[in-house]
């Protein structure tokens, strides 16, 4: 009998225990912080498209996609180093520089893109693989380093540009493509931030190095004990954040037909962190994710044309802004149970 017992091949799954499993995987896909997104998106969208009827339009629609889509690229690695334990409040800064050095080499070469863009890219290296490494071997803060950052790399692409705008690009037709083209229907631009955040997601989700990547920002000396690189990790990511930052400064420079040393770039790092934490990633690290960040910048940016649509005053724009990273985090402190600062538990 035992040994009849011991032979029987195991049970057969009862009928529809797959398709539950299924709809926990979708459900914890679509969490509690992307549906309260999702919410919020419907109520913008409702609310503008009523007081304006072109609001909803596809032509709208796709000005939104474009709007959005520098300040998407910049969340997008953003919640990269957010999820490691670290911050870069130096983006934009990096961007706007990267603007500056593709239209000057765009210029110097004879109007060559393939050397502007290379120049770009290559100050993207440069600038993310410093910001690593003053944070790790010169035991720098990260928020302090990439501030200081922001100030100097700002103060680099005003002194190479004079403080003005640099060359003309929207006489190339690979600058014209990314400014003005479109396939199947969507801007280039849209395409390729869509591009970037899938090839992010699959490299959190599905790769070790993004598992190393959450077990270094959920706790780092677990992680360092289990023999993960810690200091390569973080000089990798602040590469990343250059090199994917340099893109946003070349498709800045192709919005914008020039090289834009602040014009254009300016708040884009307040504007990255906000839709990084409303997007559910945690401050101290180790949570979050591209999907809730990309749903964050799609919020940020219909609440952005909405308010323009309208004609409300620009600066109350900065202010919804700063509001709405302040709720992000009180929720963030909330759902973590932590003892507020100076209160009693």
């Amino acid at each position: 009998m035992t040994q009849q017992t011991l032979s029987r091949p195991p049970a057969e799954p009862a009928k529809g225990t797959t398709a539950t499993l299924r709809g926990r995987a979708l459900l914890s896909a679509v969490n509690g912080q992307n549906l309260s997104l999702i919410g919020a998106l419907a109520v913008v969208l409702i609310l503008f498209g009523t007081l304006n009827d072109n609001y909803l339009s596809w032509s709208n629609i796709q000005v939104i996609g474009e709007a959005v889509t520098i300040t998407g690229l910049l969340a997008v690695v953003q919640t990269v180093i957010i999820i490691c334990g670290g911050l870069d409040i130096s983006v934009g800064s990096q961007a706007g520089l990267a603007s500056v050095v593709s239209a000057m080499a765009f210029t110097s070469a004879g109007s060559n893109s393939l050397v502007g863009m290379a120049a770009a890219v290559g100050v993207g290296i440069v600038i993310g693989v410093l910001n690593g490494l003053i944070i790790v071997y010169g035991r720098v803060n990260a928020t302090i380093a990439t501030l200081a950052g922001l100030a100097a790399y700002k103060g680099v692409a005003q002194l190479v540009s004079g403080g003005s705008a640099q060359g003309y690009v929207l006489n190339n037709d690979v600058f014209i493509f990314l400014s003005r083209g479109k396939v199947a229907g969507l801007p280039v631009m849209v395409w390729i931030l869509a591009l970037v955040a899938v090839a992010v997601h699959v490299l959190l989700r599905y790769t070790d190095i993004g598992r190393n990547i959450y077990a270094i920002g959920g706790n780092a000396t677990a992680a360092r004990l289990a023999g993960i690189n810690i200091n390569k990790y973080l000089i990798s990511v602040y590469a990343m954040i250059g090199v994917v930052a340099a893109v946003a400064g070349i498709l800045l420079t192709a919005r914008t037909g020039s090289g834009q040393p602040t014009s254009g770039s300016e708040g884009l790092e307040l504007k990255a962190i906000t839709a990084a934490a409303l997007g559910g990633c945690v401050l101290k690290g180790g949570k979050g994710g591209v999907g809730g960040t990309l749903l964050a910048v799609t919020l940020l940016g219909a609440l952005e044309n909405g308010l323009t649509v309208e004609g409300i005053n620009a600066f109350w724009q900065s202010v919804a802004q700063g509001m709405l990273l302040v709720i992000a985090v009180v929720i963030q402190q909330r759902r973590s149970r932590e003892r507020a600062v100076g209160l009693p538990d």
